[in-house]
């Protein structure tokens, strides 16, 4: 197995070699640029990774796993439209010259990873040879999957609302130290042995649900078999592509308000999403991080339970939901749809340190007579200073709104900042007031082009 990594390692070192120039003057080491969510996901992240990634030579996964997910619209060489779903991989896989990571701190259950790269390769995508998972990383079973629903059922009225795809109880057997990695599956016998542990143990707390133990421990020596070839050592990997001063891309999975320290909890994912979950996920270094650029949807969603003070239970709300699509790539579930919040964006932005806003899916307001944004929280007429901790607090606030004109024409055809409607535009700028970061690409439209850059 080491053997094997290093010589893994020692491709890469090939792949990006240096013309002799840069031997006599190493080139200077580069930092990565970090793409988050910033409210509570489905901002449309996947559409500025996939512009990003034309020009990236590494696009990695830090955290999270098939729990979340995006659809990337493209046109092959015909015209025609093709759809990639990305829940697992890297979205940045688009660009055939880029090499795609899936670091340690992801979870990954192995089937749904190669059913992902297969839909992928059918379409043409080739990812061979190009695609890595750290050794490192947690495995999901299918059994995780099981317990996910279970814990479900027990929370009654108070379900978290989760995806069933086994991430919480796979990062729970992390924390406990009981999981088991990437690595663990090339050891047969070990394999094998702490596999039933595990089963048993979940036995014991669930009582017995229906699952074949032996029949997974011989379905995985065949999984094994297939995942060797994409397995390294990630670590030296990405460290190795930013000390020769490659472009390395992060793409932040869910966003900072399902974070598990700094969301609303207990209503978030089991993972690190904010900038922290960056270094422990890869395994870099802080000053390795460069710019970090926080993707805003322009009003807000949220899927599953959990407070959500701008919520939009009319027929705004409704319109949001029909006109912004608002379903889950992964599970197909309806997004709840609400005003944009200021409130939870300055907490994210506290958090995570944005140098440039993407505001996505500004189109969708277009119709709208009049905009509202929520500016701050109150409880008898004062206002809190933070986003709470508390939910109980939380429910006992009220929001502030400052209402804005709304423009009332399609902006899909607008190729510059300068084109939009005079009060798209002041819509945007009051985003940049409220929050002190510029808002540098803008979604216009559903479109892979349908993005303005503004420079700064």
């Amino acid at each position: 197995m080491g053997t094997r990594l290093l010589a893994v390692a020692s491709n890469w070192r090939e792949r990006f070699a240096e013309p002799l120039s840069s031997l006599i003057q190493p080139a200077a080491p580069s930092t990565a640029t970090v793409v988050l969510g910033s409210q509570w996901g489905d901002e449309g992240k996947g559409k500025l990774v996939d512009i990003l990634a034309q020009e990236t030579d590494v696009c990695c996964r830090c955290a999270g796993g098939n729990n979340a997910g995006h659809t990337i619209v493209i046109k092959d060489a015909s015209g025609h439209k093709v759809m990639y779903d990305f829940h697992l991989l890297p979205s940045g896989l688009i660009n055939p010259n880029c090499v795609g990571i899936i670091g340690s701190g992801v979870v990954i259950h192995v089937p749904s990873f190669f059913a992902e790269l297969d839909k992928l390769q059918d379409k043409g995508l080739d990812c061979t040879g190009r695609l890595f998972i750290s050794d490192r990383a947690h495995v999901v079973f299918d059994f995780h999957q099981i317990v996910d629903g279970l814990k479900e059922v027990e929370l009654g009225g108070k379900s978290i609302g989760t995806t069933k795809k086994g991430i919480g109880p796979a990062y729970s057997s992390k924390a406990s130290r009981s999981g088991m990695r990437i690595h663990h599956l090339f050891n047969e016998e070990a394999f094998a042995t702490k596999f039933r542990q595990l089963v048993e143990g979940r036995f014991k707390r669930y009582g017995h649900f229906e699952y074949d133990t032996e029949g997974e421990i011989e379905r995985y020596k065949t999984l094994a078999a297939r995942l060797k070839p994409y397995v390294a050592d990630t670590l030296l990997l990405v460290n190795d592509a930013l000390a020769s001063g490659k472009r390395v891309l992060v793409e932040g999975a869910n966003a900072l308000m399902l974070d598990l320290d700094f969301g609303t909890y207990p209503y978030v994912t089991s993972s690190s999403t904010a900038i922290g979950g960056v270094c422990t996920g890869l395994g870099i270094a802080p000053k390795r991080i460069g710019k970090v650029i926080g993707v805003v949807k322009a009003y807000t969603t949220r899927v599953g339970g959990g407070p959500f003070p701008t919520e939009l239970l009319d027929d705004v709300g409704n319109h949001l939901q029909e006109v912004g699509a608002e379903f889950g790539t992964t599970t197909g579930r309806r997004r709840r749809c609400g005003w944009l919040d200021l409130v939870v964006l300055r907490h994210s932005m506290l958090i995570n340190g944005y140098d440039a806003f993407n505001l996505t899916k500004l189109d969708v307001l277009d119709a709208l007579p009049e905009i509202k944004v929520g500016v701050a929280y109150e409880i008898d007429g004062k206002a809190l200073e933070g986003f709470p901790a508390d939910l109980e607090v939380l429910a006992k606030a009220t929001v502030r709104y400052t209402t804005l004109p709304g423009w009332q024409t399609p902006i899909t055809g607008c190729k510059s900042f300068e084109e939009l409607p005079s009060n798209c535009q002041d819509y945007v700028r009051f985003i940049e007031k409220g929050l002190g970061v510029p808002v540098e690409w803008i979604g216009t439209g559903p479109g892979r082009d349908a993005m303005l850059h503004r420079s700064s």
